[in-house]
């Protein structure tokens, strides 16, 4: 485990990194220790080679409940190159986050306000529970959820973000889910038990494919076919065929047996 203030970071045997929220006396908010700190365990997370895939989690009751109150009164009373300064620290949080090279996880429970749609739409996939509450909750206060816009944005469509972004309602776990934020919703008493599912099923994947094609789907973006992306993707794929998890994977099923990384 690696010690930080506002966070715990857990690397398991079998390649599962958990970056946990830990500030549940403060509903896991953000302040300007846990952002600098994210960003630290961020790469931690990326230099660890031994890592197949991240879950990023919270202590506590609820998953973030966006800024904290002391960090914005002081942000209050700052200038605007001060205040531009805290707002490049969260948008590299968010843009840091989206980047990593493994697959992520969140998983939420209770209250995910603010900048915590920011957290969950950066990493790849999320489940949660039918009950879990979201907000983006910015104008309410005479804000707006600027940097974590465009992530948000790509989560659950412009249409979507343009409802709740300017109406500042609150949506249930069952709503994320249809809007795509979510991909599963499942009771409380069976999140854990999902989780074990998810992080089973991820540990049946080659760790280096797994990493290949997040890559890949970096450059996909949405789809739209130049010369450039097909030389991509023709690269991609003749690399990985010839990678030595490739040529594994490719034997195993010949052979008709698992592949070595489902073995550990």
């Amino acid at each position: 485990m690696t010690t930080f203030n506002t966070l715990e970071l857990d690397f398991s045997p079998r390649g599962v990194a958990t970056l946990w929220l830990n500030r549940p006396e403060k509903n896991n908010a953000f302040n300007a220790e846990m952002i600098a700190e994210l960003l630290q365990a961020f790469d931690r997370v990326q230099q660890h080679d031994a890592v197949r895939f991240m879950l990023l989690r919270a202590r506590g009751k609820h998953f973030c409940a966006g800024a904290d109150l002391e960090w914005m009164r002081a942000a209050a009373a700052l200038d605007y190159n001060a205040n531009l300064e805290d707002a490049q620290e969260l948008a590299e949080v968010m843009a840091r986050l989206e980047q990593l090279p493994v697959p992520t996880l969140a998983v939420v429970q209770g209250a995910a306000y603010g900048g915590a749609l920011g957290l969950i739409s950066c990493c790849d996939m999320a489940i949660g529970t039918p009950d879990s509450q979201f907000c983006l909750s910015e104008v309410r206060i005479g804000l707006t959820p600027a940097v974590i816009s465009p992530f948000v944005v790509k989560a659950i469509g412009e249409r979507a973000m343009r409802r709740y972004a300017l109406s500042a309602e609150r949506f249930s776990g069952e709503t994320a889910r249809e809007l795509g934020l979510l991909a599963e919703c499942h009771p409380a008493a069976e999140l854990e038990a999902e989780v074990q599912r998810w992080t089973d099923n991820l540990l049946l994947n080659s760790p280096a494919a797994l990493r290949s094609t997040k890559a890949l789907l970096r450059e996909v973006k949405h789809g739209e076919l130049s010369p450039a992306l097909r030389r991509y993707t023709e690269e991609a794929i003749a690399r990985i065929r010839v990678s030595p998890e490739g040529q594994e994977g490719l034997k195993a099923f010949l052979e008709k047996r698992p592949p070595r990384w489902q073995q550990s």
